[in-house]
């Protein structure tokens, strides 16, 4: 069979060539930040946090969630660290960092948690099919008609705060906070527990506005406050942020890196995933090849040019 073996071999190597670096540039442009340009965000002041709860009941009754198994009024529940789950998308631990007060009793500290709505979220990133969208406003929203239950998204979280409900034998769907993601679509609206506060430990409005007040409130008063505000950069930074007068370590928070973190595995993500045609492109080259070669081979053109360039 008179193929040469290096116009062969060149063929391949460009064929290759180009298939990788169709990959490489593709998943590049695919590891770009989704972070909104003007999004909505939530200061909680847990200095003015008392743990009644109101913010749990409210969303409880706005997102129509199953009633808790204990009552809101309840403070019991508070000995006990909880997260968010399918039935709860938000919930206040209490803690006691080491203050005490003038009878030597600890001064307990109380933390709101849910979804923080990362600026770039890594659930967004390690959803393959869509079903998690990070909106205009700030808001992660969550589409069942997409989601093929894969949970990938609560492996992604660095809060952990995606939950599945593993008791629906049949149309079983994740479950978090939606940033009240009707609501706040309208003119003057607000998260359901962002408009119950009744100590205002919550502010809500444009993210750029409440992070220059938190900065206001801790350069003002920096004997209550300490000079961090917990969100603000944060794998990359959330629509939910936070200031305290104690560590947050010490209040259930994690210490995260400034980057967002959804870069490695949405690029290995979307090369496995997405790029599938890749190999189909490279054996659609190497086809080419083959063919060039067996016509040049029917016409009798002289390739003995190639033959004695390879026993050099």
């Amino acid at each position: 069979m008179n193929i040469s073996r290096r116009f062969f071999m060149k063929t391949s190597a460009v064929a290759v060539g180009g298939a990788v670096s169709a990959k490489a540039g593709t998943a590049k442009a695919e590891s770009r930040s989704r972070a909104p340009a003007d999004p909505f965000g939530c200061l909680v002041d847990l200095t003015q946090c008392v743990g009644c709860r109101k913010c749990e009941q409210a969303c409880n009754e706005v997102n129509h969630l199953p009633e808790p198994k204990v009552a809101f009024d309840d403070s019991r529940v508070l000995d006990c660290k909880r997260r968010p789950d399918q039935n709860a998308f938000t919930v206040v631990n209490r803690y006691y960092p080491g203050k005490k007060d003038e009878q030597n009793r600890l001064i307990p500290a109380y933390a709101k948690i849910q979804c923080m709505h990362c600026q770039d979220p890594a659930c967004v990133s390690a959803c393959i099919v869509g079903a998690l969208t990070k909106q205009e406003n700030g808001a992660v929203i969550y589409d069942k008609s997409k989601c093929i239950g894969c949970r990938y998204c609560m492996v992604a979280c660095p809060f952990g705060i995606p939950a599945y409900e593993y008791d629906q034998p049949f149309t079983p769907e994740v479950r978090k906070c939606t940033y009240c993601f009707e609501r706040i679509s309208k003119e003057g609206g607000k998260p359901g527990c962002a408009s119950v506060c009744p100590v205002e430990a919550i502010t809500f409005g444009k993210r750029d506005t409440v992070l220059a007040l938190a900065k206001d409130k801790i350069k003002k008063d920096p004997g209550r406050y300490i000079n961090k505000v917990y969100g603000e950069e944060e794998v990359g930074g959330a629509s939910w942020m936070y200031i305290s007068e104690h560590p947050f370590e010490k209040l259930g928070f994690l210490t995260l890196p400034k980057k967002p973190l959804p870069t490695l595995p949405e690029t290995i993500q979307h090369t496995m995933f997405k790029f599938l045609w890749a190999p189909i492109t490279l054996f659609a080259a190497l086809a080419g090849g083959m063919w060039v070669f067996n016509r040049r081979q029917m016409t009798g053109e002289d390739i003995s040019e190639e033959r004695g360039a390879d026993n050099e």
